[in-house]
């Protein structure tokens, strides 16, 4: 997909907020800015994230979305402005803060990055040896209620080299969701999948969200999926944030990058 802009495009640098969402923010995200050398990777980026929602970061590869997600996590720290997690900063937060903002967290990476020696049920209950007192028979039962919670109620035992693709992605997710976390991130969760596992895997992210009420943050590049899952969808190019809005106005943006971008990316009727 071309991600030149078009001749008539002004990318422009606006502000945009979800405080009308009815909504209180999980994460504020204030005039954001980082680069490395010569290269703005975020421009004053400034949006709320708000709480109990799915909220897609979409754009093109290289586009700085990752960057974004490392801000929110405390991987990064920005030149300019500030992420606030509930009353804390992670721009500025001592690595101890930092710590204790991140068990608040859930992560579903890119590729799930499951533990190959270990089975799908241990994948799952890992993050319970390691942040809980629970028993091992205790973990089990938790890890196996979060198994069924994804619809895999008998992969407990099955070795991860046996799991398929999409099955890889929804124990990754009972391992995101199994410390009851406030917030999961979303790395590319439809990375390397076919459209129909996709499909499946997007009306899990539904089910979950609804059931759990759980905040969900995605970044993504699959358009079809952030029309399916989303509340709030944000455009990122070049490092500006140049659209953001509720799902249904976001596929109604005349800005020209996001028409370029949803003409290419979803299937025509």
């Amino acid at each position: 997909m071309s991600t030149d802009p078009p001749a008539s495009a002004e990318v422009t640098t606006e502000r945009y907020a979800t405080r009308d969402s009815g909504a209180d923010p999980a994460i504020r995200i204030e005039g954001l800015c980082k680069a490395f050398g010569d290269l703005v990777v975020l421009r004053d980026v400034t949006f709320d994230i708000p709480a109990g929602q799915t909220t897609t970061i979409l754009g093109p590869s290289g586009t700085g979305k990752s960057v974004l997600l490392k801000h929110i996590v405390g991987l990064m720290s920005p030149d300019a402005g500030s992420v606030w997690v509930g009353d804390t900063d992670m721009a500025v937060a001592t690595e101890a803060d930092k710590l204790q903002v991140r068990k608040r967290f859930g992560m579903l990476f890119q590729h799930g990055a499951l533990f190959q020696d270990r089975s799908a049920g241990d994948n799952v209950a890992f993050p319970l040896k390691y942040h809980t007192r629970l028993s091992a028979a205790e973990r089990r039962d938790l890890a196996q209620a979060k198994l069924e919670l994804v619809e895999l109620p008998d992969v407990y035992d099955r070795p991860t080299s046996a799991l398929s693709g999409g099955q890889r992605k929804r124990v990754a997710l009972a391992r995101a969701i199994v410390l009851e976390p406030e917030v999961v991130l979303f790395d590319e969760p439809n990375s390397g999948l076919d459209p129909i596992t996709s499909s499946t895997i997007d009306a899990l992210i539904q089910r979950m969200k609804e059931a759990l009420g759980i905040t969900f943050v995605i970044i993504t590049h699959d358009v079809v999926q952030a029309m399916a899952v989303s509340d709030w969808v944000g455009m990122l190019w070049q490092g500006d944030l140049i659209a953001w809005a509720p799902v249904a106005d976001f596929a109604t943006s005349e800005h020209p990058m996001v028409r370029q971008f949803l003409s290419r990316g979803l299937p025509t009727q």
